[in-house]
């Protein structure tokens, strides 16, 4: 049986309540029809599964009944989300892609001497490094390429761990290895990420994706805040760092960077898509969330009972603000004086609430603290159960309508299509 391989170009989709998938596969319809192919990833974490109170299966069986009812003849694939090796066992059976999720042991010591072993195996990461693509060489004493082996080389570790465990059950080549490396203080430098690599190969560990930090805030669902021009510059020095990586330590030739909340970052779609044909590379993008914000859309536009319940979903979470807010502290930005009193929403029309949420910077009514809030409350519509499930499929038409347009005019076509 031969290695499975992710495409060049790949988004990853997020679909909290598994009611979407048809929707954002014919997003991906349209970009093949373009003659770009973008494969689907599904992705569910640990954490979005107990909130929602669903089983990884469930991804999997949205993804396979979208696919055959779309007629798609390309790969797609379902991703364990974030998990580690305490919660990697319900994701085993239905997932052909794991981002590993080491974050907990980036900055914790090695063992005593492994740093100095893996420097003093690997001269070619001290002195001066020259990678095609980038200007400058980069001077590199001994001293800090043991500084950035204390930091990486335990969570590198973890991840050859969590990848012979799936291995093992799985079996060597019948699922894709993506490594997050973005959960940390500051962005890599590109000797940094270089060492990650050559620590990788090192574990044997096929790895196809890697996301690393970058500079600014990428908050859920909404827009990029940072410095783009800094953005362009880290990624394409990433882009050329895996580009000199691969053929130097033996890693898959289709090793490319991933994009964590990827989802609505507009500002840096452009530079993303320049990068990218300048090297000839593929990247992965997580979008996630902003699925089941076009559900709450879709909801508002169909009609009074779907208007209502949007309303309800955003009374409950502006009452249990803090409760939903804390576990996503670091990658939101709400103000709540931005937040408008339930009582006030509850005479909003569907256009104001429409307005408030979908991502159009344009729009006057756009309220980016009212779309974070309502990005991280999906738990008040678990809550509800068959309540909001049914009124999903009620209203099928004006949220696929929505989840569509969403995924293939604010995400694919710019990121991909786009001349």
């Amino acid at each position: 049986m031969s290695n499975l391989v992710l495409e060049k170009y790949s988004i990853g989709v997020g679909d909290r309540f598994a009611h979407q998938a048809k929707a954002q596969l014919a997003a991906c319809l349209r970009a093949a029809e373009r003659g770009v192919a973008v494969v689907p990833v599904w992705n569910k974490s640990n954490r979005e599964h107990k909130i929602v109170g669903s089983e990884p299966s469930s991804v999997r069986a949205a993804a396979d009944r979208a696919v055959r009812e779309l007629a798609w003849k390309r790969p797609y694939h379902v991703d364990a989300d974030h998990i580690n090796l305490g919660t990697v066992e319900r994701f085993l059976e239905p997932s052909d892609f794991f981002t590993l999720d080491v974050a907990e042991t980036i900055g914790r010591a090695p063992e005593a001497g492994t740093a100095e072993e893996f420097v003093g195996r690997h001269p070619e990461l001290v002195g001066r490094i020259v990678i095609a693509g980038i200007p400058e060489p980069f001077q590199v004493s001994r001293e800090q390429a043991l500084g950035a082996a204390y930091k990486y080389l335990r969570a590198v570790r973890e991840a050859g761990e969590i990848y012979r465990h799936i291995a093992g059950r799985k079996g060597a080549g019948t699922f894709i290895t993506e490594v997050s490396m973005d959960e940390t203080d500051s962005p890599q430098t590109p000797p940094e990420l270089l060492l990650i690599l050559a620590a990788i190969a090192d574990e044997k560990i096929p790895i196809q994706t890697i996301a690393p930090k970058f500079t600014g805030r990428f908050n859920k669902g909404v827009d990029y805040v940072g410095n783009v021009e800094q953005f362009e510059k880290e990624f394409s020095e990433d882009l050329a760092v895996i580009a000199h990586a691969v053929p130097h330590y033996g890693l898959p030739q289709n090793l490319k960077l991933s994009v964590h909340s990827g989802s609505d970052k507009f500002s840096i779609y452009a530079a993303i898509r320049r990068s990218v044909r300048r090297f000839n590379a593929g990247v992965h993008v997580k979008t996630a969330g902003t699925t089941w914000l076009e559900e709450l859309i879709g909801l508002a536009e169909a009609g009074p009972q779907g208007l209502a319940l949007a309303k309800e979903v955003y009374a409950r979470a502006y009452e249990h603000l803090d409760e939903l807010c804390a576990p996503y502290a670091a990658v939101i930005d709400i103000d709540p004086r931005r937040l408008p009193a339930p009582e006030e929403v509850s005479r909003w029309t569907a256009e104001q609430y429409t307005g408030a949420v979908r991502h159009d910077q344009k729009n006057p009514l756009f309220n980016p603290s009212v779309r974070q809030l309502l990005h991280v409350g999906y738990k008040v519509a678990a809550g509800m159960g068959e309540r909001y499930t049914g009124m999903l499929e009620a209203c099928e038409s004006d949220i696929a309508r929505n989840v569509t347009t969403n995924l293939w005019e604010r995400h694919l076509e710019p990121l991909f299509v786009r001349a």
